[in-house]
Order: structure tokens, then C-alpha cells, then sequence
């Protein structure tokens, strides 16, 4: 490497590194290194120490060596890096991004992208007064809302998530200690395939090793997973999507249905603006909607129907011909 690339690089790593110190709290020069781990100027361990020990001698940053391993900081009154920084929009869109995506990506990138997310909620903090208002503002102008009983989410273990998300990232078997809900215990190697957010839950759809079908495992009921150093091919013919659109969450088996309801029309007419299907047929009589439609049999149709009591006449499934469960 050349003295000038040299320079750049080191350079490059001094920016990373004074962007990803904060203002407030501390960060570890192990945590630095984590972060670092996944970009383009990860760097061994004692050079990010080397380099965090010249930045607090050239520049506001102040050490915490009241324990170790020492913690890093900007002083309270510190200008910061002369940089360019977020602006107020990117800074509103990684922070609507770091509360919906949590969940859906890899927990190595949200690490990596730890510095951008505390800098964008720092542009949007109310001490910034009149910068970033409009920004600020637009967070509580939004909101997600539960379609169901609002639940508080199962606790996944913070390190199931990690190994879980970095296999599936880096296609690697996975270890997993798995029970569940009838209490049963298993042990098994399974090559992770996708992560999916049903409400409140994450589930893992998997293979066990050995076998050609897929399960999908609730990631709060993993007690402990390790990921291994072996890669695999991932399957041509798994698709998440397809996956999903045959009810395999719904506790379906991909078989489709011709579905006919007869419902009463105050609890119906929602039918009527959010279809069941694209060849969902209504025919209106005096009190009710007769609704048909083509949708996947599953567990969670079952439950679904249920719901509306007696507010539903009735509810036909009737196979389609020629249809095949999955």
C-alpha cells in the first residue's frame, strides 16, 4: 500500500471513528471495533485503540477510566467534527427506519449503523430547537396501529437474534436449542431461510438439516443459537414470499379454497374496500353481503371467521378442482 493510501486510510477510520463516539453515554473501543467489524475500514482491535487514544489528545473527546474497559466520549460542550452531517430529512428517515426495521435487520448491520442512528436522533432532539422542527414534529405525526388486542412482544434472548440474523445474513448452519409450546426440547442443526414479524413475534422459517421441508421456529422460544463457519446454497426453489402467500404462517399447507360467506352488513362492508381476493364477488341482499372468494385454508381463517360471532350466517370452503395442498 502506498504512503498516500496509507494516509487516507487512516484518515477514513479517524472520521468513522469520531462520527460513532457519542455525546452523551459511552462507547468502548471494543464496541467501536463491533461496530467497525462489517465496513470497509474494519480494523483490528488495538489499532482502534491506538487511534481512539490520538483522537482524545487532538480533540474534545474525553475518557471515562473510572473502570474498564475505559469508555470514550464527547466533552459536554464539544463541538464535534466540522463535517457534513444528516441532514434533517435523512436523520427522520433512519430514525422511522431504526423503530420499524429493528427487528428485520441483521443485528452486525444495525451495530455497523449504530453511529448514523444516534446522530439522526441527536438532529431531531428538542435542545436543536427551530433545526429539524418540522422533522421532529413528523414523528409524532405517524403511528403503526394494531389491527388486534394490542400485545407487548415475547423476549427474544439479544444473542438468539444476533446468530440467528448474522447465519441467515451470511448463509451459515445454525445451532439452535429449540422448545416449543408443547414443552418439548430439541437440538438440531437447520439452515435458516428467512425472518418474518407476524404482530408482536419473529419467526425463523428454517430447514433441519436432512430434511428438503420447511418449519418455522418462534424465535422466543429458542433458548440459545450458535452459528457455525459452514455455508450452504440456499434453495432455488424457497421463496419467502410464496412462502407467506400459501398461509404457512397462518398454520396453512398451501391448499387454496373457494370461500362463501353470508354476513351480516354492518360487520361485512369492510369487505367490500379491503378484498379478500382479486375475484372476490359480492352480491348485496336485504341484510347481508353474500361474499365469495378465493383465499388459502388455514387455522388462521378458521380463527378469523370465528371472530365475527353472529354477525356470520354462514361460511362454505368448497376445494378447487384440480387443487392440491402443498
Amino acid at each position: 500500500m502506498s504512503k498516500r493510501s496509507d494516509t487516507k486510510e487512516s484518515v477514513l477510520l479517524a472520521l468513522e471513528l469520531m462520527r460513532r463516539i457519542p455525546r452523551k453515554g459511552t462507547i468502548t473501543t471494543k464496541e467501536l471495533h463491533e461496530q467497525l467489524a462489517d465496513t470497509e475500514v474494519s480494523r483490528d482491535l488495538r489499532t482502534i485503540q491506538r487511534q481512539v487514544e490520538m483522537l482524545s489528545e487532538h480533540f474534545e473527546i474525553e475518557r471515562d477510566d473510572r473502570s474498564k474497559p475505559y469508555g470514550y466520549r464527547w466533552k459536554e460542550y464539544a463541538q464535534g467534527m466540522g463535517l457534513p452531517m444528516l441532514s434533517e430529512q435523512e436523520s427522520l428517515l433512519l430514525t422511522l427506519a431504526e423503530q420499524h426495521l429493528h427487528s428485520l435487520l441483521p443485528a452486525g448491520l444495525m451495530k455497523s449503523m449504530d453511529g448514523f442512528f444516534v446522530q439522526a436522533r441527536k438532529n431531531l432532539a428538542p435542545y436543536n430547537n427551530e433545526k429539524g422542527k418540522r422533522e421532529r414534529e413528523w414523528l409524532s405525526k405517524v403511528r403503526v396501529v394494531s389491527t388486534t388486542q394490542p400485545l407487548l412482544p415475547p423476549k427474544i434472548k439479544p444473542k438468539v437474534f444476533e446468530e440467528v440474523s448474522n447465519a441467515l445474513y451470511s448463509n451459515l448452519w445454525l445451532n439452535v436449542d429449540y422448545e416449543n409450546a408443547a414443552g418439548k426440547r430439541t437440538e438440531a442443526d437447520v439452515m435458516p431461510l428467512g425472518l418474518a414479524q407476524q404482530g408482536t413475534r419473529l419467526y425463523l422459517v428454517c430447514r433441519f438439516k436432512d430434511y428438503d421441508n420447511e418449519r418455522s421456529l418462534a424465535l422466543h422460544r429458542i433458548n440459545s443459537a450458535k452459528a457455525s463457519v459452514f455455508t450452504f446454497e440456499r434453495p432455488k426453489e424457497f421463496d419467502l414470499k410464496k412462502f407467506d402467500d400459501d398461509g404457512r404462517f397462518g398454520y396453512g399447507v398451501g391448499k387454496h379454497i373457494k370461500l362463501t360467506l353470508s354476513i351480516e352488513k354492518e360487520a361485512g362492508f369492510h369487505l367490500l374496500e379491503s378484498k379478500l381476493s382479486e375475484d372476490q364477488e359480492v352480491k348485496e341482499l336485504e341484510d347481508t353481503y353474500e361474499i365469495t372468494a378465493t383465499v388459502v385454508d388455514s387455522e388462521m381463517l378458521d380463527w378469523w371467521l370465528r371472530g365475527f360471532g353472529d354477525s356470520l350466517h354462514s361460511a362454505t370452503k368448497n376445494s378447487l378442482k384440480g387443487e392440491k395442498a402443498c
